[in-house]
C-alpha cells in the first residue's frame, strides 16, 4: 500500500503518540540510575531492532544491494541493510544515539514538560538547515506555523523558568542542567531529518531505517559504563524494556519511512504533538501537572499544527485542478 502525505501525517501522529509515553513511564521506575535508565532502553531497542530489520527487508523495506561493498559491508546489508560505507548512515546513526541519550538524562534532571518544551524548537532548527543545506524552499504556512509554534513554546517554557526563581523550592541547577541536555535532542533531531532529506532528494538508494539500530547501539555503549553497577528492578527492566520497543524501536522506524514523504520541516511540526501528548500522559499518568502556562502555549502549538496542515491539504488539493486548466 502506497504511503501516501495524508496516510503520511496520520502515521506521524501515532508515531507521536508513542513517543509520548517515555515521560510517564520513566515516573514510574523504583531504583533504575540516571545513566542506567539510557542503558537499558537504548540496548533493549538495538534487541528490538535487531529483530525487525529482517522483517523489514523481506517485506521490501529495505533497498536491494546494488552496489560493490567490503565483505563486512555485504554481510551487514544482507542481514539488516546497514550500509557503513555511507556517510549519511553513519551521520543519521550518530544523530539518533544522541537523541535517545540526551532524552532519557534530560527527564532525570527536570519535569517532563520541560524537556519536551525544549524539544519542540525542533522545527525552527529544521527550517535552518534544510534552507541552508538543501535550499529548499517554503511555503508561507509553514514559516507562521513555525513561528505561532515558536512563540507559544517560548512563551509556555519562559514563564516557568522565570518562576523557579522565585520559588526555593525549585531546583534551579537541575533545570538549567536538564534544559541544555534537552537542547541536544532538537538539535541532532533538526540534522538527521535533514540528512534523511538531503539523500532522498539526491537519488541514493541507501535506506537510512537501519540507523536506527546504529544510534541505539552507540548510546547503549556509550552509557554502559556509566551505567554499573547496575540497580534496576525486575519491574523497572520490564518498564525500560516496553519503552525500547514500543517507544523507540517501531516509531522510529515510522517516522524514517515517513520522512520519505514528508518535507523535514513538516515532519518536525508533527512531531510537536509529542509535547501535548507527552504533558497530558504525564498529567494523568504521573501527577506532573500542567500550569496555565503549558496549557495556553500547548494550545497555540496545537493550533499552529492544525492551520498548518488544513492549508496543505487545500493547496495540494487545487494543484491539479490548475494544472488542468493551465493545459486547456
Amino acid at each position: 500500500m502506497k504511503l501516501t502525505h495524508t496516510r503520511a501525517v496520520l502515521l506521524m501522529v501515532v508515531v507521536t503518540l508513542l513517543w509520548s509515553t517515555a515521560g510517564v513511564v520513566s515516573r514510574q521506575l523504583e531504583s533504575a540510575a540516571r545513566f542506567e535508565v539510557t542503558f537499558w532502553r537504548s540496548a533493549f531497542t538495538a534487541l528490538s531492532l535487531l529483530v525487525l530489520l529482517p522483517l523489514w527487508r523481506r517485506t521490501g523495506g529495505v533497498p536491494a544491494d546494488a552496489t560493490e561493498r567490503s565483505p563486512l559491508g555485504r554481510w551487514l546489508h544482507r542481514h539488516w541493510g546497514l550500509l557503513p560505507e555511507s556517510p549519511a548512515f553513519w551521520i543519521s546513526g550518530v544523530c539518533w544515539s544522541v537523541m535517545f541519550t540526551a532524552f532519557m538524562l534530560a527527564l532525570t534532571f527536570t519535569t517532563v514538560a520541560n524537556v519536551l518544551i525544549i524539544m519542540a524548537l525542533g522545527p525552527l532548527f529544521t527550517a535552518l538547515l534544510t534552507r541552508v543545506v538543501i535550499g529548499q524552499a517554503l511555503p508561507w504556512r509553514t514559516w507562521a506555523a513555525i513561528v505561532a509554534a515558536g512563540a507559544g513554546i517560548v512563551y509556555m517554557y519562559g514563564t516557568q523558568f522565570l518562576a523557579a526563581f522565585d520559588d526555593a523550592s525549585i531546583d534551579t541547577s537541575s533545570l538549567v542542567i536538564g534544559s541544555l541536555v534537552s537542547l541536544c535532542v532538537p538539535l541532532a533531531g533538526a540534522t538527521n531529518w535533514t540528512v534523511v532529506q538531503r539523500s532522498r532528494s539526491q537519488g541514493e538508494s541507501i535506506d537510512l531505517v537501519p540507523s536506527v539500530l546504529l544510534g541505539a547501539v552507540i548510546s547503549s555503549l556509550c552509557t554502559l559504563p556509566l551505567a554499573l553497577p547496575f540497580e534496576a528492578t525486575r519491574s523497572d527492566i520490564a518498564w525500560l524494556g516496553l519503552l525500547g520497543l514500543a517507544q523507540l524501536a517501531i516509531p522510529c522506524v515510522l517516522s524514517v519511512v515517513c520522512a520519505r514523504v514528508l518535507k523535514a520541516p513538516e515532519v518536525s511540526l508533527l512531531a510537536l504533538l509529542e509535547v501535548i501528548f507527552g504533558i497530558l500522559l504525564a498529567w494523568v499518568g504521573a501527577g506532573e501537572a500542567p500550569g496555565r502556562p503549558v496549557l495556553l502555549g500547548g494550545t497555540v502549538v496545537i493550533g499552529a499544527l492544525v492551520i498548518n496542515e488544513l492549508l496543505g491539504w487545500r493547496a495540494r488539493s487545487a494543484l491539479p485542478r490548475i494544472q488542468s486548466l493551465e493545459g486547456r
